[in-house]
């Protein structure tokens, strides 16, 4: 049994100078792409992190259009910062995430359960940039979210343009839009 605690602890040992040389080599920049085994470890800590009844939760909101263009709306002016009004998560925000916002169009995304996006939108991820969102006042906005989520690989070009509309803009933004729209003051 000593034997056995010892071999561990040598094992432990190695695996932390392992991860403290490679640290000190890279560094700890968000400029660099996960390594396998941190994407590894975090698709690990993502799934402890949803309770194992919430990774069985169905969607109880039905679908329809009206669900769909809530949620579409509802992404366009919280999501799409960070995710893109696409999902691909190619924004300047996005990008500049450690780990870098998922495309969300992808079965990393695509094969959670109904549950387990709830959880992430609901709770947010540790040590990621994803924040929780909802108090359990606004469930039925988050279900919604999911069904948009759920609907991001097929999103048209109709959807993107009306989805670009409802983004949030700085105060540039609405300044130019205004003078564009003809008033000049």
């Amino acid at each position: 049994m000593k034997r056995l605690i010892a071999s561990v602890a040598a094992l432990l040992l190695i695996a932390a100078a392992v991860a403290v040389t490679a640290l000190l080599r890279r560094g700890v920049s968000a400029r660099d792409t996960p390594t396998r085994t941190e994407a590894f470890i975090a698709r690990i800590v993502r799934r402890f992190a949803t309770p194992a009844a919430m990774r069985r939760a169905r969607n109880p909101v039905p679908l329809d259009a009206a669900v769909l263009a809530e949620g579409r709306a509802h992404w366009a002016d919280h999501c799409a910062t960070c995710h893109g009004n696409d999902g691909r998560g190619q924004t300047e925000i996005g990008r500049g995430l450690y780990p870098k916002a998922p495309d969300m169009r992808q079965p990393g995304t695509q094969n959670l359960s109904d549950g387990e996006l709830f959880s992430i939108i609901r709770n947010g991820v540790r040590l990621t940039g994803m924040p929780a969102f909802g108090d359990g006042s606004d469930d039925a906005d988050t279900w919604k979210l999911v069904h948009f989520i759920r609907h991001l690989p097929a999103v048209t070009p109709a959807e993107l343009e009306e989805m670009e509309r409802l983004n949030p803009k700085s105060p540039a933004e609405y300044e130019e839009m205004k003078f564009l729209e003809g008033d000049r003051h």
